[in-house]
């Protein structure tokens, strides 16, 4: 850092995304990205008229957009933000709603932004150890006055935490928000947005990265009531009214609309995960159980950072995660079905020559 950066910040430690090399081709299965395209109605969309307006600026308010998501999900307009990407609702929801008076809180394995957003505002924040299975137990987040982040499915593990336990945590205490980060959701979880009807308190944030193939348009969202949004606009209206791009929003209304394409790529990441996570174990891995696009995986025979080295050697990127805790462990985006055959295969090839 240079000498004229802010002390206020010179112990801040960036999020670190997952790598992107250049140097060859690889079977990319460590940043949770969709193996499939988008849909050819995203496609039409992009190229059919907004391209030659990319001179003007586009709706700050994205209300298009907006009521095409409350109409996907049976709630008012006013209860929809969208953003650009989720990790800047999130960013808006820790500047929101929390302070010097009130911090946050979150898992230990979680989404690696958490902390650094906590961090990048000064705010305090408590910790909170998962179990030792992984799973969150929602009895530790009732009787704390900082607002809650949960990501459902969690960020790391891809372990659910079932709407009834969200629902509890809420109710707990109608004063403080609970936020939760569904970027996984449509993996076989279930949305907590059916609850914003009844809690004011809930924020639930998303994301068309993953389940809906545009991590490149950059497009997130909150739902939650009224007031919150309206708390949301404050601070995004502070900081970057125009954050979302003409094609990326049009992109987003197609993809709403292609419900067909969307089900059947969501269907063919699950079916494959089911499938990988069972051959791994056939070969000797502890694999939780997720109900996201990837799963968190380790075996005792080698550690995490050895099997990630030898892997990208093959050509094959995994992840592996800072946390202490599961540092022996890789997560592994789900891809098409033969690029997850290819992985089983090198790493049963790879534990054959650790055991000689």
């Amino acid at each position: 850092m240079s000498r004229f950066f802010t002390s206020d910040l010179k112990g801040l430690k960036p999020y670190v995304p997952g790598e992107q090399p250049s140097d060859k081709k690889y079977v990319k299965l460590n940043t949770n990205e969709s193996p499939f395209p988008p849909s050819p109605e995203v496609i039409k969309a992009v190229t059919a008229g907004e391209t030659e307006r990319l001179n003007l600026y586009p709706d700050p308010d994205a209300n298009r957009l907006c009521q095409a998501m409350a109409e996907y999900y049976g709630v008012s307009r006013e209860k929809v933000m969208c953003t650009n990407g989720s990790d800047e609702a999130l960013s808006f929801a820790f500047r929101a709603f929390c302070g010097s008076s009130r911090g946050a809180a979150f898992a230990d394995i979680t989404y690696g932004f958490y902390p650094v957003f906590c961090n990048y505002y000064g705010l305090k924040y408590k910790v909170l150890p998962v179990n030792d299975d992984f799973t969150i137990n929602p009895d530790d987040y009732i009787s704390i006055p900082e607002t809650v982040f949960i990501a459902n499915p969690n960020a790391q593990t891809g372990i659910f935490l079932p709407v009834e336990d969200i629902e509890k945590i809420v109710a707990s205490d109608p004063d403080r928000v609970v936020v939760v980060d569904e970027a996984y959701v449509d993996f076989g979880g279930k949305s907590a947005v059916c609850l914003t009807e009844k809690y004011q308190n809930l924020l639930v944030i998303g994301t068309f990265s993953k389940s809906r193939s545009l991590a490149g348009g950059r497009l997130g969202y909150a739902i939650g009531d009224g007031e919150l949004i309206s708390d949301l606009n404050t601070v995004r209206y502070s900081f970057h009214p125009y954050s979302i791009n003409r094609l990326s929003m049009e992109a987003g209304i197609a993809a709403l609309k292609d419900r067909e394409y969307f089900n059947n790529c969501t269907n063919k990441v699950i079916k494959t995960r089911e499938y990988t996570r069972q051959e791994l174990i056939k070969i000797g891995f502890y694999v939780t159980d997720s109900t996201g696009n990837f799963l968190l995986a380790g075996h005792k025979g080698i550690t995490g950072r050895d099997l990630y080295l030898k892997l990208k050697g093959k050509g094959i990127l995994v992840r592996v995660l800072p946390d202490e805790r599961i540092k022996n462990y890789v997560r592994i985006t789900i891809g098409k079905q033969t690029d997850m055959e290819k992985l089983i295969s090198e790493i049963d090839f790879i534990l054959k020559g650790q055991s000689l």
